[in-house]
């Protein structure tokens, strides 16, 4: 009985060992790394409204990245301007960098001081999102995950 408990530990720890360098014998060795995460928003400037949206975003948005960034929450930003295909097509893409997935988690409550402390207050701030609504529509967003090639 003795033997048979032993041979059973034995079989126990030569499985666990042989899954161990099954599982880094099957490792892949990709040729990229992932790097920082991108939050996309497709904005279609209504006509004639471009000037007048991207002094806006020159503003207050402006001020809450740059805020963001020195809290360390984002990396960078990026507003790449272009034409658009088609009258359903967007015209302007908003990039904001961050680290890594983690910094989705960080609380709202974060993101709202920023805010009241460059905009102001939550009604301000609504008016201002109704403002920003008039001159464009967000055609969508996304979060991507950047590849690094090595």
């Amino acid at each position: 009985m003795k033997h048979f408990k032993d041979f059973k530990a034995f079989a126990v720890a030569s499985l666990c060992a042989g899954m161990l360098l099954t599982g880094s014998a099957l490792a892949v060795d990709r040729p990229y790394t992932m790097g920082s995460v991108w939050s996309v928003t497709l904005v279609r400037v209504k006509y004639g409204m471009d000037q007048q949206y991207l002094t806006d975003l020159a503003g207050t948005f402006k001020r809450s990245l740059d805020e963001a960034k020195k809290q360390n929450l984002i990396l960078s930003y990026k507003v790449l301007d272009g034409g658009s295909a088609n009258k359903d097509d967007w015209n302007l893409m908003i990039l904001v960098e961050q680290k890594n997935w983690a910094l989705f988690d960080t609380p709202p409550e974060t993101f709202d001081a920023i805010a009241e402390k460059m905009v102001g207050p939550e009604k301000q701030q609504l008016e201002l999102l109704v403002k920003r609504s008039d001159m464009r529509e967000i055609v969508g967003t996304k979060n991507l995950q950047e590849i690094l090639f090595k």
